[in-house]
């Protein structure tokens, strides 16, 4: 498949990939290398050992086991890196709490994205996330892409989901953004899922004129809209299936109390259920 030259990631300059060092990443890893060549950006491939050792020698002993063990992992993705022109730091760190340390090196490194891979392609969606994936989710990183272990993407065709949340404003702020940035972008669908049919011609007017303003901001692309009535993550995980998207843009938080706690449960589950890579943005 032929990979894009214009990234879908726009100007991201600092990349962190969260790694797990087995071939569940490998997606991820994969999609670090190739925005890091698209970029021209940095890449730091992030590797925590949960520490519960109450020991400082118990925890440095089981960090240097990690190191070691997990030495030819990171020596093929130095290789991987150098081949392709991509500059990469290895950290391999210890940590109680690895999804508030993966947020914390993130911010340290000022990164732009955190990249982090998940489970194959079927299954119960809930479960395919994975519990770290999901915990960084959580804790509302500004943009997290997570990729499927075999996905390769060629950055044709986008999917934006939304609703009335202030997350999925964000996604609408990133899809303009990238109409404008990513001449190669041929097709974006708008989408929104209601679940009562009543409901569908108002949420129909608001995507008609999303679509008419992302068209204008970046006429080579063709901007569909899609309103359907159902269960959310099912419906955007079908379309975007069906209709061979490349990537998945969607808000990752919305209201506080119970509309945020439903919200951040569609994204987990388009985000565990999709074939493609999914961009979580967050308010």
């Amino acid at each position: 498949m032929e990979r894009f030259s214009t990234s879908l990631l726009g100007e991201a300059k600092t990349l962190l990939l969260a790694t797990d060092g087995s071939n569940y990443s490998d997606g991820a890893v994969q999609e670090a290398i190739f925005f890091g060549q698209a970029c021209s950006a940095k890449v730091f491939a992030l590797h925590v050992v949960k520490i519960n050792a109450e020991s400082l020698k118990s925890a440095d002993s089981a960090l240097r086991t990690c190191r070691r063990e997990l030495e030819p992992y990171f020596d093929h993705l130095r290789k991987m890196a150098k081949d392709s022109g991509v500059e990469v730091e290895i950290i391999i760190i210890g940590a109680s709490n690895p999804e508030k340390a993966i947020i914390e090196q993130a911010r340290l490194r000022k990164a732009d994205v955190i990249l982090m891979g998940r489970h194959g392609k079927a299954g119960r969606l809930s479960l395919l996330i994975g519990r770290m994936t999901s915990r960084v989710l959580d804790l509302g990183f500004p943009r997290v892409l997570v990729v499927p272990k075999d996905f390769i993407s060629s950055g044709a065709r986008v999917l934006l989901a939304i609703d009335n949340s202030p997350g999925a404003l964000k996604a609408v702020d990133e899809a303009l953004s990238l109409g404008q940035r990513c001449a190669t972008l041929q097709e974006l669908t708008v989408m929104s899922v209601t679940k009562l049919e009543a409901d569908a011609p108002k949420m129909q007017r608001i995507v008609d004129a999303l679509c008419l303003r992302l068209q204008q901001t970046g006429p080579q692309v063709v901007c569909k809209p899609l309103v359907q009535v159902g269960v959310p993550c099912e419906l955007i995980v079908r379309a975007a299936r069906e209709r061979q998207m490349d990537m998945i843009l969607i808000g990752g938080q919305g209201k506080r109390g119970i509309a945020r706690k439903l919200l951040g449960q569609v994204t987990k589950n388009v985000t565990g259920g999709a074939h493609c890579a999914v961009l979580v943005v967050n308010t």
